[in-house]
């Protein structure tokens, strides 16, 4: 036998119950009604009944425009899978012993990464008997993500891998959101030099007059 599937509700005249708890388009709870009746309510609205908890006794129904609902749960599910698919795990190594210009270096470009929308997988390196000290890597990582925590957040904490330690840092802004930033940004850059032309043109046309005056 074919079951039912989440994402395909029964609706309408497939919904064969002999009564229903009733939710309007508002969301408003009307209550437990014959099928007739509710269908009968949908139609009035010129929209749909759908069947939104099948386990429920009486199953709860709702009065929706299912088109427009199927439409917007697909455009909600392919925006999820684009940003998952745009995320990108950026790696960034270190080794125990790492000096001041080249941490810096390595906090920017995660920061830039993050930025972006991206994760950064931290990597510490151990060689020979660093390995002995694994309590250094956890404070160097922990240090590095309190250093970039205004651009991202610790999603895994350090933990051992091999002879390495690592530590997953997701983004506070998904990919879309910082790519529309990084757009404006672009577009404003853009605009600026005309605006602070005009400027220097005023300036200059009332440097003059001054003059004259």
């Amino acid at each position: 036998m074919k079951e039912t599937r989440i994402s395909d509700p029964r609706t309408n005249d497939r919904i064969r119950v002999p009564e229903v708890r009733l939710v309007g388009p508002g969301g408003e709870q009307v209550g437990v009604v014959r099928i007739e009746d509710a269908l009968r309510l949908a139609q009035e609205a010129d929209l749909d009944l759908v069947e939104v908890a099948p386990n429920s006794k009486p199953p709860v129904v709702k009065i929706m425009d299912y088109g427009k609902f199927k439409y917007e749960q697909a455009q909600k599910l392919k925006e999820a899978r684009r940003n998952q698919a745009n995320t990108i795990l950026k790696e960034v190594r270190f080794r125990l012993k790492i000096d001041k210009h080249d941490y810096e270096t390595k906090r920017k470009r995660a920061e830039g990464f993050l930025q972006a929308g991206d994760k950064v997988k931290a990597m510490i390196l151990f060689r020979g008997r660093e390995q002995s000290r694994p309590e250094q890597g956890v404070r160097l990582l922990q240090r590095f993500a309190e250093d970039v925590a205004e651009f991202g957040t610790v999603e895994s904490t350090p933990t051992i891998d091999g002879r390495n330690m690592v530590m997953i840092i997701g983004p506070l802004k998904n990919k879309a959101d910082a790519k529309a930033e990084q757009n404006a940004k672009r577009a404003a850059n853009r605009t600026r030099p005309e605006s602070q032309a005009d400027e220097s043109a005023d300036d200059a046309a009332a440097a003059v007059k001054t003059e004259e005056e």
